[in-house]
């Protein structure tokens, strides 16, 4: 089997290194508003993004297509950049994501962040039934109503970091709670939209109070609140559009398939070796024939000058006359 040629190992290695590199995905960056997701119409949010050291470019998309971009001014030192929207509004309200690139690789998209304007249609009306105050383990029920008809009802819990709930309704719509435990009490608000990112203002809070002997563990709290920061999130329906065709991503289809591309390349290039060193050696045996029937020739006119060589004639047999 003849030796692989040194110049398919560097084609190899070459190709290798390339398919190792583009395997190396960065990580997804993180991106949050302040001073919040939730934002009131007119007013200013800042959206930041934070990727990793080196990072040469960061952008940000809304809504699947390219909204911003920004170059740090020195990227060893910066890990994270901002994005300002000067006021909020309908146009400005939706879903964004982040990237960063780091020489010619792009991170993969950072979760999405949902910013809500708020203050855009009337203000509901929020109750609990059967009252605000309750004892441990008894269920409530929320119940958010507006009088301008619409389709969708969030209920949102202030300092929770569990995102908000949502109904579907007209005119209003219920939010079963229960059974409560500690981690239940607090302040409630809802919001009436007819879109998932621009909401009615917030109605008038609600404050539910839990008592109770804590001494029940399977009704303890089980979720963690954050009483430093107000931390709204939008839990919205997904519309499942994804970022699939966006022209910064890292598309892993793309470079699955130029990875075929590569070894498709890679076999052609040794199926023309193989074909090549099977042609030189048949050229090189077919020209050591030639060269024996010379060198043959040569030899007989140099013992028998006067006579010529008789071709090589085929044995027939013969056949005995009767």
């Amino acid at each position: 089997m003849p030796s692989i040629p040194p110049a398919l190992l560097c084609l190899g290695l070459c190709l290798s290194q390339r398919i190792d590199s583009q395997k190396q995905s960065l990580p997804k960056p993180t991106i949050w508003a302040k001073p919040n997701s939730m934002v009131p119409k007119g007013n200013p949010v800042t959206i930041w993004c934070q990727g990793a050291q080196n990072a040469v470019e960061y952008r940000l998309h809304f809504e699947g297509g390219l909204s911003a971009l920004e170059r740090p001014k020195t990227p060893r030192l910066t890990r994270r950049v901002k994005f300002l929207i000067p006021a909020m509004s309908w146009h400005t309200a939706g879903r964004y994501r982040c990237f960063y690139q780091i020489e010619e690789f792009w991170s993969e998209p950072s979760d999405p962040l949902d910013l809500v304007v708020i203050g855009m249609y009337d203000t509901p009306t929020l109750s609990v039934h059967p009252g605000p105050e309750v004892t441990l383990g008894e269920n409530v029920t929320f119940h958010c109503c507006l009088d301008t008809a619409t389709s969708t009802f969030f209920l949102v819990k202030e300092g929770s970091s569990r995102r908000a709930q949502h109904r579907y309704g007209n005119i209003q719509a219920e939010f079963p709670v229960g059974p409560v435990s500690t981690a239940h009490k607090g302040t409630y608000r809802c919001f009436g939209s007819y879109n998932n990112h621009a909401w009615s203002f917030p109605s008038e809070p609600v404050t539910l109070l839990v008592t109770g002997d804590v001494g029940n563990t399977s009704l303890l709290p089980t979720d963690v609140t954050s009483s430093t920061e107000d931390s709204w999130e939008p839990d919205l329906p997904t519309s499942g559009s994804g970022f699939q065709n966006n022209p910064g991503l890292w598309d892993h289809t793309a470079h699955n398939l130029l990875r075929i591309g590569l070894a498709f390349l890679v076999l052609v290039a040794i199926v023309w070796l193989v074909a090549e060193d099977w042609l030189s050696r048949k050229r090189a045996q077919e020209r050591a024939t030639r060269e024996a029937r010379w060198e043959c020739r040569r030899r007989w006119r140099t013992h028998f000058p006067d006579e010529q060589p008789r071709a090589t004639m085929p044995m027939v047999a013969l056949k005995a006359a009767p």
